[in-house]
């Protein structure tokens, strides 16, 4: 039996949590730069704000509606995230962080009146956080996913779903009708792994619900469309194909890419942004013990800046060996960046990707068999990244990637962004009696 924890509005709620006077008030969550809402509260959403909604086309409902908009906070996030994650990995044995605001519980083994365990637990995480949630419990991941998405619905949207199912659904206990009932009316791009082009295709065959998704023959599903949507039917039916991940699987290819605050034109500022990302994907690559073989560098123009010149060039630049030391791979990227800047352009993004990822037992094993005599750097990477977890992000930083963030003009614009409540010292809230 599996369980889908999945903590509503996330981002808004992160902030209602320091920021009260934001209850009951349409809020709004921006993007990188303040471009679109990325998170809606549902008093924005009655509004009729949509996911992505671009912040200059909805920003007059900050004067007409009282919206408020709020740039993202990541650091913020990511530490309430971690913070509930510790909670529900004791909802059961086992649990899969699926996303920042998603994990999957394996029930299994677990006895008792689960819906019960789930109120508990959902009241847990609302007690020690302040974060509502929800929870769908059923066989398979697809319908965990499913009962979560029935759980919020039935809250939300009264009349969707019958309310006894609000906040925590458990479709593993239903009788074969009741449950044939709520598949009927659950629509098929409601359906997890089901996107706009495949509903558009299973609309064509008048496969518009659940239901009918979950009565196709698997053989045929698999021959028409592909073995995911075939794992989706088995799924639906409630035969498990999906696994937990206790860990997420190393990733093949390590990318940190951003837009700018304002158009970059010089080339000192696109090495410090350059640097930067570079030395945050090396992090991602020493934390799953991995070393890159190439790195490539890429800038753009923005397309939406249709009066002026465009440009969009990338470089790759193999390395004398695999790595994972920063200064390495930094240097490569600055070699990249400077093959393919041109003046006279307004840069809009710029990005790094490493490339070519191997394991780092691989590489020791290669090392065996050469005469050259390497220097041991990885203790001073080691050190590098303990100085920053411990100290905080950018205590230690290479040179190239420039001043401080104040003075930077490449920085990402977030003129709405909220303290640093958990993370800074600095920013930690005071309550006066």
């Amino acid at each position: 039996m599996m369980a889908l924890v999945d903590l509503n509005n996330f981002y808004v709620s992160c902030e209602r949590i320091f920021r009260p006077s934001l209850n009951a008030r349409p809020v709004v969550v921006l993007s990188n730069n303040d471009g679109c809402a990325v998170a809606r509260s549902d008093e924005a959403k009655a509004l009729g704000i949509k996911m992505g909604a671009p912040w200059f086309e909805i920003r007059d409902l900050a004067q007409t509606a009282g919206l408020v908009a709020l740039s993202s906070n990541y650091a913020l996030y990511a530490d309430m995230s971690d913070r509930v994650a510790s909670l529900v990995a004791g909802f059961g044995p086992q649990h899969e962080v699926y996303s920042i605001d998603e994990s999957f519980v394996d029930l299994t083994s677990v006895r008792g009146d689960l819906v019960a365990r789930g109120l508990h637990m959902r009241e847990r995480i609302l007690r020690w956080t302040g974060i509502p949630s929800c929870i769908g419990m059923g066989p398979t991941k697809t319908l965990a996913k499913l009962a979560n998405h029935i759980a919020k619905s039935a809250e939300r949207k009264p009349g969707s779903y019958p309310t006894h199912h609000a906040r925590v659904c458990h479709l593993g206990v239903l009788p074969k009708l009741e449950l044939e009932a709520l598949l009927a009316l659950t629509p098929a791009s409601d359906i997890w792994g089901v996107g706009r082009q495949l509903t558009a295709q299973l609309a064509d065959g008048g496969i518009t619900n659940a239901l009918q998704l979950a009565r196709l023959d698997p053989a045929l599903v698999r021959r028409k469309w592909s073995v995911v949507l075939e794992r989706t039917v088995l799924e639906l039916n409630g035969l498990a194909c999906i696994a937990l991940e206790d860990a997420p699987p190393n990733k093949q290819e390590i990318a940190c890419t951003r837009s700018f605050g304002q158009p970059v034109t010089e080339l000192q500022a696109l090495i410090e942004a350059v640097s930067e990302f570079a030395s945050r994907a090396a992090i991602k690559l020493r934390k799953q013990n991995g070393l890159a073989s190439s790195v490539q560098t890429f800038i753009r123009t923005s397309p939406f800046r249709r009066g002026q010149p465009q440009y969009s060039r990338a470089a790759t630049v193999p390395l004398h060996r695999p790595t994972a030391d920063t200064r390495q791979l930094v240097a490569a990227v600055i070699v990249g960046l400077k093959s393919i800047y041109q003046p006279g352009y307004n840069f809009a993004k710029a990005g790094v990707m490493l490339l070519d990822l191997q394991p780092v037992h691989v590489q020791q094993g290669e090392l065996l068999l050469e005469d050259e005599v390497l220097p041991d750097q990885g203790h001073l990477m080691q050190t590098l990244d303990r100085l920053n977890v411990r100290f905080g992000k950018k205590t230690v930083v290479l040179g190239s990637t420039g001043l401080p963030a104040a003075t930077r003009s490449w920085d990402m614009r977030q003129d709405h962004r909220t303290p640093h409540y958990t993370t800074r010292w600095a920013d930690m809230p005071l309550v006066r009696a």
